[in-house]
């Protein structure tokens, strides 16, 4: 099934890259991770979690030993998208550039299109996993993980998941 997952992770890829953007400004980037880079990302989650004192990371780190490949969606740089809307926090999109930058777990402050850009581009991904029966899920912890690992340098980053079984690992945890 490795390769079927393969083909499911990439049609995934292209479902997040077309999915919308604000303005038609791309900044969502993805990663497929398998094989040993998989084990890697599944085994730093668990670490991470350990040495952030942060419950279930152990959860999640073991549902990434046991999937098949992990489809990574996020972003770099992407800046504000010049609307002035607020939505932020900031009054104008210069005042949130003029923010200090801080990085823990992902790195910000960060415009609220981003993030909905980001959201969109992963639900579209996950959207086409569910038609295609391939069990999945979004969790934050792999992203956080895949970052404190190096596997990724982006600002902020999920994980999704992907495995096929009789019952979803991802489910009554």
């Amino acid at each position: 099934m490795t390769e079927g997952l393969t083909l499911v992770a990439e049609l995934m890829a292209i479902a997040a890259t077309t999915a919308p953007k604000t303005a038609g400004q791309d900044f969502v980037l993805i990663r497929i991770v398998q094989g040993d880079d998989l084990k890697r990302l599944g085994e730093a989650t668990v670490a991470f979690g350990q040495k952030a004192g942060k419950k279930r990371f152990d959860r999640d780190g073991g549902n990434v030993l046991k999937s098949e490949a992990v489809l990574l969606i996020g972003y770099k740089d992407a800046g504000t998208a010049g609307l002035n809307c607020g939505a932020c926090g900031q009054p104008t999109c210069d005042a949130l550039k003029a923010q200090p930058t801080y990085s823990g777990e992902f790195k910000g402050p960060v415009c609220a299109y981003r993030l909905i850009d980001a959201g969109i581009a992963l639900g579209s991904a996950v959207k086409l996993a569910s038609l295609l029966n391939v069990d999945n899920r979004i969790m934050y912890r792999i992203g956080a993980a895949a970052r404190d690992a190096g596997l990724v340098d982006w600002d902020f980053v999920m994980g999704i998941p992907l495995s096929v079984s009789a019952k979803s690992i991802y489910f009554d945890r």
